[in-house]
């Protein structure tokens, strides 16, 4: 009898939060479209949910951006032969997010290889996370995820995640700017749910995205404190350029905008190391961004196939008119090739 007392008792508090929860937030959530799950209601005191608003998982730019983060994770895992199809339901569980950090840093984790339990799942998850924020941590990264989050299929979480991942580590993609989206804040105070709706920005610009990664050095506070000494290192840079691509009529005037598609870094290539770069190895008059990158990334190749280390620029970074990557790039090339005739 006791045991169907409390039974029943238990059933009736269900019920009765779920009435509270629909009662609290129908009326503001009816204008915006928004249907709720009744475990969406179900609160502790002072916990909260955000869930995404249906429009805003409508919106082309935020699907653009999710399609990239996708297409680029299943790139990485290529030879671990995983594909990713949903964000939200392919990641939850912490396993591709552990394949994909152990990719991108190249460093196993300790962790088990399968977890089908929650319990296991949320143990796994708590290990990547860890090893993610350390990785970020010098950075001051404001972390918009945890355990509970991603475990529960939060997808702004999840990408909030793999933004952070990708600028990072220079993902060579080309994310979306200015994606923003709409959530919905429920939270339980004092025994009285409570809405509201708050703009998350994920993306803004490629530059200040940039910012976020970059390690600060010589060029930075070049930039920042000394554009005096600044415009000293381009007119150095200019005439060294100009040195050797006059030779085929060709001249600079602005380092960061000529560079951008480059066809000058190719040519630049083949003249400091006597040689005649093939025209069907790159695009001559490229006319799209994967074009430009294209040249770029050819670029790159032929300055470690003559010795130097990989730039550290990243070729959609030179493409986006980074005047900073272009001038990391161009300095490379003037310490090596400086008394080359």
């Amino acid at each position: 009898m006791a045991g169907l007392l409390c039974g029943t008792k238990r059933r009736k508090q269900v019920s009765d939060l779920q009435e509270e929860g629909k009662n609290a937030i129908n009326d503001p959530l009816l204008h915006t479209g928004s249907e709720l799950l009744p475990e969406d209601t179900l609160l502790e005191q002072n916990a909260e949910r955000i869930i995404l608003d249906p429009m805003s998982r409508e919106d082309l730019k935020f699907k653009d951006l999710q399609k990239v983060l996708i297409d680029w994770i299943n790139s990485e895992l290529e030879e671990e032969r995983i594909i990713v199809k949903d964000l939200e339901e392919d990641l939850y569980d912490g396993q591709v997010l552990q394949k994909l950090l152990e990719k991108l840093s190249g460093h196993k984790l300790n962790v088990a290889e399968v977890t089908q339990s929650e319990i296991g799942q949320k143990q796994k998850l708590q290990t990547v996370l860890e090893a993610v924020n350390e990785v970020l941590g010098p950075l001051k990264w404001n972390t918009e995820w945890n355990v509970d989050s991603i475990h529960s299929k939060n997808l702004v979480s999840i990408i909030y995640l793999l933004l952070a991942l990708a600028i990072y580590y220079a993902a060579p993609i080309r994310l979306p700017e200015h994606v923003s989206v709409q959530v919905i804040v429920v939270k339980k105070k004092e025994g009285i749910l409570q809405t509201s709706h708050v703009t998350k920005q994920l993306t803004s610009t490629t530059t200040e995205m940039m910012i976020g990664r970059s390690e600060r050095d010589a060029f930075d506070t070049l930039l920042d404190h000394a554009p005096d000494k600044l415009n000293v290192v381009k007119m150095s840079l200019i005439k060294f350029v100009n040195k050797h691509l006059n030779k085929l009529n060709l001249e600079v005037t602005e380092l960061d905008s000529q560079f951008a598609d480059g066809v000058y870094l190719v040519l630049l290539m083949g003249l400091l190391e006597n040689y005649f770069v093939p025209l069907y190895n790159f695009y001559l008059t490229p006319e799209s961004f994967e074009q430009k990158v294209h040249n770029v990334a050819f670029a790159f190749e032929l300055m470690q196939d003559g010795g130097l280390q990989k730039p550290k620029a990243r070729p959609e970074d030179v493409v986006n008119l980074n005047l900073k990557s272009t001038l990391r790039v161009l300095y490379n090339l003037f310490t090596n090739y400086k008394n080359s005739e």
